[in-house]
């Protein structure tokens, strides 16, 4: 299956972003603090709001009221659905190739 242009790829910055508003609302900052302490993966200031202006226009977050100069973001119930989505095909991908190495490895 190709991937379409507005689906969010595994390496997507998109993807982690989602990853990390699943646990609830939060700033750009706390994005990127939770994004390092997850997996390693530092996301400069360009990348994750041009990623957050992308998600926001497709309806997979929300921008919340500013608080102290803030602008938190959340995911929505489309947000949620497709990272489910690419968790699960995750899951899958993982399974396969994990089985696979254990077929071949002596």
């Amino acid at each position: 299956m190709a991937r379409r242009k507005d689906d969010v790829a595994w390496s997507d910055p998109a993807l982690l972003i989602l990853g990390s508003l699943v646990s609830g609302p939060k700033h750009g900052y706390a994005i990127v603090q939770d994004t390092e302490d997850a997996v390693g993966i530092t996301l400069g200031p360009g990348t994750l709001y041009a990623a957050l202006a992308r998600l926001e226009q497709r309806g997979h977050v929300r921008a919340l009221p500013e608080e102290d100069r803030r602008r938190p973001y959340e995911i929505t119930a489309a947000g949620s659905a497709l990272l489910a989505q690419r968790l699960e095909a995750m899951r899958a991908f993982a399974v396969r190739g994990l089985t696979q190495l254990r077929t071949v490895q002596p």
